[in-house]
């Protein structure tokens, strides 16, 4: 059987970090897309941090991964706020319509 390895987690991590870099290249549109983007680039990492923090047997990792899903928590919270403000000024959520909102 075969084991799962370093190498492995670093396969999917990368994986995940292209396809969030694919998602906001392409979809430039939709906010909320681009948001998911950014929270599939902060997993990789957080997968990266914690695949060397065991491959390590260092606790260095897993705790600023911990610190790291509290970043993209507060953030999420504080992207939809802004957009649910947005979508009640503005009635729609385009990427496009965002630099009317310079002061």
């Amino acid at each position: 059987m075969m084991e799962i390895g370093l190498a492995h987690y670093l396969a999917v991590a990368a994986i995940l970090f292209s396809t969030g870099v694919f998602g906001i290249f392409v979809n430039r549109k939709n906010v909320i897309i681009i948001l998911m983007s950014v929270e599939l680039i902060l997993l990789s990492v957080n997968i990266n941090f914690v695949a060397f923090s065991t491959h390590l047997n260092d606790l260095g990792g897993q705790v600023f991964a911990l610190f790291v899903l509290t970043v993209a928590a507060a953030e999420a919270a504080v992207g939809l706020a802004i957009l649910v403000a947005y979508f009640r000024n503005r009635g729609n959520i385009a990427v496009s319509n965002i630099n009317l909102m310079k002061g």
